[in-house]
């Protein structure tokens, strides 16, 4: 029996979803013989090489996709809105961190048969393919990746005396270099953030989190984690830094917009972001740059927020056999490599060197982070971690930029998010 559960502040439109699906299980199986045509909806930051993907697949079979694409910021909206009505596409490309939300209250059909039947389905990036399973089935098939990385200026480490081609690999260091290259003055900064964005955050602070081997969420989604030690010695990095003055005051109130432009002014030392993040960088940047693992406390140790879409049969798709037959091809070769052209990383951990690595040597660090890369696990995300007034935003305010102590924030963080996260699966 699946578990009722409340649909989150962000998702209160699909309110309806919630009551009108929980307790379906659906099999992605029966309803059509393939052929046809299948509809499919896709974030509008995918459409740099979905319709070349689409165009491949059409030419090479008789199942014709179409493609439709929503604003990134209606997708999760709308997609619920349809779902609750019966009106979703065959296919859907979903942000992964949504998918648990959309699995447990029905609205997507288990793939479990097909994905087991998937040769390669090993070789896949570990941190999408959990996000696919909820309770006994499996519910999404990875599709595209971005990681979190840490990217630096060579030329302000230059500056401050630090060997450019030696980027840090602890924490201690990461202080280290980013005081260092404050002072050298002139308006430089040794480190950037959004403070006030927690999707961001979960993005770009969590990796330290993960790479020290903790979590913020139990693997199940059920417990919080958010008075663990690894999260205490990430906050401590983040407020000794903002207290040595080595951040710009930009980033207390930065919502996403502020630290990369701040980094590709070529004022700030280091930025963590992800691999979207290539072509603003390549566009603007006037310095000298390079890109390296996000590290733990200990050298060697690096985490990474594994990011991107998963791909999804809607419960009631009206051609779920023509579903898979896309799924299945766009987790092969020839897809990934349609997507690895266009810039966008692959989900195939077993593909990335031909089709990714190859391109630049550079992308070694985020293939390296895609095999480790985490995404906490949670029917609420939204509400616990993306939410800019939600508890892990608020956390980070108190702790980094607040008067009150790190203790004192996590613990109330702690108390707050476990309160929704027993609600949530009651």
């Amino acid at each position: 029996m699946r578990r009722h559960i409340k649909p989150f502040i962000a998702l209160a439109a699909v309110s309806a979803l919630g009551i009108g699906l929980a307790g379906c299980s659906t099999s992605a199986t029966g309803g059509s013989d393939g052929g046809g045509t299948v509809t499919m909806w896709v974030r509008d930051s995918q459409s740099r090489f979905m319709q070349q993907l689409a165009d491949a697949f059409n030419e090479s079979h008789d199942t014709q996709v179409e493609i439709t694409l929503i604003t990134s910021g209606d997708y999760v909206q709308k997609f619920g809105t349809a779902a609750a009505g019966g009106d979703a596409p065959d296919i859907a490309s979903i942000d992964l961190v949504y998918v648990p939300y959309f699995a447990s209250v029905g609205a997507l059909s288990d793939i479990s048969e097909q994905w087991n039947g998937l040769e390669y389905k090993d070789d896949m990036s570990p941190g999408h393919v959990a996000q696919g399973v909820y309770e006994d089935g499996v519910y999404s098939v990875p599709f595209t990746a971005d990681v979190s990385a840490m990217f630096y200026n060579k030329d302000l480490f230059a500056a401050a005396g630090l060997d450019p081609e030696a980027p840090p690999t602890t924490m201690a260091e990461v202080q280290a270099a980013a005081e260092a290259i404050t002072a050298t003055g002139d308006g430089n900064y040794g480190f950037a953030f959004s403070g006030a964005c927690g999707g961001c955050n979960i993005f770009s602070m969590g990796p330290y989190v993960w790479a020290q081997d903790g979590d913020v969420l139990s693997e199940d989604g059920v417990d919080a984690k958010f008075d663990s030690s690894e999260v205490t010695s990430t906050l401590e990095l983040y407020r000794d830094m903002w207290d040595a003055g080595a951040m710009p005051a930009l980033v207390q109130s930065d919502g996403g917009s502020n630290a990369g432009d701040a980094f590709n002014q070529g004022k700030v030392g280091i930025y963590n972001w992800g691999t979207f993040f290539l072509s603003s960088l390549e566009a603007e940047a006037d310095f000298d740059w390079g890109v390296a693992p996000i590290p733990g406390a200990e050298a060697g140790d690096i985490g990474s927020f594994a990011g991107g879409d998963n791909l999804a049969i809607p419960t009631g798709a009206k051609n779920p056999d023509g579903a898979w037959e896309f799924l299945e091809w766009a987790t092969g070769e020839d897809a990934q490599a349609i997507i690895a052209e266009n810039g966008v990383m692959p989900t195939r951990l077993d593909l990335l060197e031909d089709l990714y690595i190859s391109q630049d040597p550079r992308f070694q660090v985020f293939a390296d982070a895609l095999e480790v890369g985490r995404v906490p696990y949670s029917v609420i995300e939204n509400e616990i971690i993306n939410d800019p007034n939600g508890v892990w935003s608020t956390m980070i305010q108190e702790s980094v930029f607040g008067p009150g102590s790190v203790a004192d924030a996590q613990a109330k963080a702690q108390e707050a998010a476990q309160a929704l996260l027993d609600d949530a699966n009651s």
